[in-house]
């Protein structure tokens, strides 16, 4: 018997704890980044979701420090 790997989904939406684990930041930072617009979101209902779009514009525009 073989077993078949499948490529994980590539997300259009993410919950804020999948966000904050995406960016590799914590759960609390996420959500004040969330608070004060720099990370937008919708609502679903009672849930919250981050495009992804959102987050690549967010790390693209992070500054660069000289090495």
């Amino acid at each position: 018997m073989s077993t078949v790997a499948t490529a994980p989904v590539d997300r259009l939406l993410y919950t804020p704890e999948e966000a904050a684990e995406a960016l590799a930041i914590g759960r609390s930072t996420l959500y004040e980044l969330m608070a004060d617009g720099v990370l937008t979101y919708i609502k679903l209902g009672h849930s919250r979701r981050i495009k992804r779009t959102v987050l690549e514009t967010y790390v693209a525009g992070l500054p660069s420090l000289p090495n």
